[in-house]
């Protein structure tokens, strides 16, 4: 299993007030089974997570938006939290490179309050989504077909719920990124 990702470039990207293990179990399962994963967020230095009711402890940021590419990565993963997505989701710039990896039919996993920047993208609309509950009104309102499911893939796309089912959620994102590009993605 340490291999099964050898080669493989993934971007994790974050801001201020991410779910703290939302970033950390999947940064870690990732770097485990080979790929090199590198922590992306609008400015350089460290963004701090959140832990339960307060602040967490800092991560430091690899690269930012302005020093990437998708076509540096096989694959995304936009970890959730209440601040996290809600402060990337009204970024452009942000925005551009979610799509961008989906419009190269690359894997794109979200977590918790994550689909808010599906939702923003248009990503959602007529995919098999999850999420934490209280953004099930927003992703159904958006056109995703909303499923009360620990982890639910579709065509690349892998959602989890909640920080509780992230290592179902780190085993289906790393199934799906050893898969590959998904070239028969249908459209929604």
């Amino acid at each position: 299993m340490a291999q099964e990702l050898s080669g493989k470039q993934i971007a994790i990207l974050a801001t201020n007030g991410f779910e703290q293990s939302e970033l950390e179990v999947p940064l870690k399962k990732l770097r485990e089974a080979g790929a090199k994963v590198d922590v992306v967020s609008l400015q350089g230095g460290e963004i701090k997570g959140w832990e339960m009711k307060d602040w967490g402890h800092p991560v430091p940021v690899d690269k930012t938006l302005d020093e990437v590419s998708p076509n540096d990565y096989d694959a995304l993963v936009l970890p959730g939290g209440q601040i996290n997505p809600d402060l990337l989701r009204v970024e452009p710039k942000a925005l551009q490179f979610i799509m961008s990896f989906w419009k190269a039919n690359k894997v794109v996993g979200a977590i918790c309050h994550a689909p808010w920047l599906l939702i923003e993208t248009g990503i959602v609309k007529g995919r098999r989504v999850t999420s934490y509950h209280s953004i099930k009104t927003d992703v159904i309102n958006a056109g995703g077909r909303w499923e009360d499911s620990t982890v639910v893939v579709d065509q690349g796309l892998v959602t989890s719920r909640n920080p509780g089912d992230l290592e179902a959620f780190s085993a289906k994102l790393i199934e799906e990124i050893r898969e590959g590009v998904h070239e028969h993605r249908t459209a929604a």
